[in-house]
């Protein structure tokens, strides 16, 4: 079982920035791809940004070179830096974890998504 606890939801004004932070917990050992989701009102939830163990990266499109996600494996933290926000980004943020099940010293079977339950991020125009 992963817990996943989620920080730094906000108002902000157009233009400026925000980090978020989701501290996971639990049986974190076989954590692999970590992601950040957003659902505005009436729209269905999409993937923001998401990142393996070994760090490779993707985002979605409308947030390219505005938003990184990071994370600090030694920690089990996620993180969303998000610059030069805009009203389109108003939306609920959810963290996300995809967990395995370990057999000894292996992890397989990554079949397992665990869910915070959301911060609110509101930008101003």
């Amino acid at each position: 079982q992963v817990q996943l606890v989620e920080s730094g939801g906000g108002l902000v004004q157009a233009g400026g920035s925000l980090r978020l932070s989701c501290a996971a917990s639990g049986d974190t050992i076989c954590i692999s791809a970590m992601g950040w989701y957003r659902q505005a009102p009436g729209e269905e939830r999409e993937l923001v940004a998401a990142i393996t163990s070994d760090g490779s990266t993707n985002y979605a499109d409308s947030v390219k070179g505005r938003f990184t996600i990071s994370r600090d494996n030694a920690k089990n933290t996620l993180y969303l830096q998000m610059n030069s926000l805009k009203p389109e980004d108003t939306a609920v943020y959810y963290c996300n974890a995809l967990n395995g099940i370990v057999a000894g010293t292996i992890c397989h079977r990554f079949l397992y998504d665990y869910w915070g339950q959301g911060t609110q991020v509101t930008v101003s125009s």
